[in-house]
């Protein structure tokens, strides 16, 4: 079924749940730009919304489910972003990562759903350093089944999705498939010397423990040889308890940790608590689970770079 065809029987569908008072009605100027003849690409959150918009460029009109600011993990999802959904030509998401896009694209997505979880396996959780959220604390359950789903921290994995995007994006779009190509290659290119960058500025560094109050760099610290050091888990909301506050403070002082790091979506309390504790400074570590506040994610990606040099004295 070509795109067209495809949207004009999603459109029928949502009119269908309108009329049944599942969803509200669309404005006139979002009705329009469905009707713009692009591929309509609803992205689950900023990485994938990122990549769906420099692989597919402007022979797609793609929609983040996620609003700026917002905490992805946990997003809720009102009728009109399941009308979304539902009317979408492809809908890119991450199993696990949101349960309720899981659910909403379960009930709707069919053949139209692209998920990056299974592009590329993904790490389990606790896989490389420490992750002290299993230490003896079986009442708390990481998102998807134990596995940790930011992988869009290592550049290399999110070229091998963009390749794979592409390919998805030319079977709904033949006609553009080779753009698509075109476009996921030279993507790939910019993130393979954005991990060159990496690999050379991390190469020789005084010390090589990440500290961080959300276990997100996993991917990343395994990249690039560094050691990371979680004081929650994956999900940032998570509360860390005493004990095991203290044994990441007893954990980053024998390592000589001069650097908590905490993320953009959380407050900053847990990382001063131990940074109080060891002697050390905070410092932002962003996971780019939601959009920069400046540029996108490679010029985030190159921000981490710095900050991450300057706490672990790299030369």
């Amino acid at each position: 079924m070509t795109v067209r065809a495809r949207s004009r029987t999603l459109a029928a569908a949502v009119a269908a749940l309108l009329a049944a008072g599942g969803l509200t009605a669309c404005t006139d100027a979002e009705g329009a730009e469905n009707r713009s003849g692009r591929v309509d690409v609803v992205a689950a959150f900023y990485p994938l919304q990122f990549l769906a918009e420099r692989v597919g460029g402007d022979t797609v009109e793609v929609s983040n489910l996620t609003k700026p600011g917002a905490e992805p993990h946990d997003l809720e999802l009102n009728p009109r972003q399941v009308g979304q959904i539902v009317d979408a030509d492809l809908i890119v998401y991450l199993t696990g990562f949101q349960p309720a896009v899981d659910e909403a694209v379960e009930q709707n997505g069919g053949d139209r759903a692209f998920d990056v979880a299974g592009v590329t396996p993904l790490r389990d959780a606790a896989a490389g350093g420490h992750d002290h959220e299993h230490e003896g604390e079986a009442e708390h359950h990481d998102e998807g089944g134990g596995k940790d789903p930011h992988l869009w921290l290592d550049p290399t994995r999110l070229a091998t999705v963009g390749d794979k995007l592409a390919a998805r994006l030319g079977r709904a779009d033949p006609e553009h498939a080779a753009d698509y190509t075109a476009r996921a290659g030279a993507l790939r290119a910019e993130l393979t010397k954005l991990d060159t960058e990496y690999a050379d500025g991390l190469r020789t560094c005084q010390r090589r423990e990440v500290v961080t109050s959300h276990a997100a760099f996993g991917y990343l610290t395994e990249r690039y040889k560094l050691e990371q050091i979680g004081v929650s888990g994956l999900t940032p909301e998570s509360e860390p308890s005493p004990q095991r506050l203290a044994r990441v403070a007893k954990e980053a002082r024998e390592h000589g940790a001069g650097t908590i790091f905490f993320e953009t979506f959380v407050s900053p309390k847990v990382a001063e608590t131990i940074a109080r504790e060891v002697g050390a400074k905070t410092a932002v570590l962003d996971p780019l689970e939601g959009p920069p506040a400046d540029g996108d994610y490679l010029s985030a990606m190159r921000a981490n770079l710095q900050t991450l040099r300057t706490a672990l004295d790299c030369s």
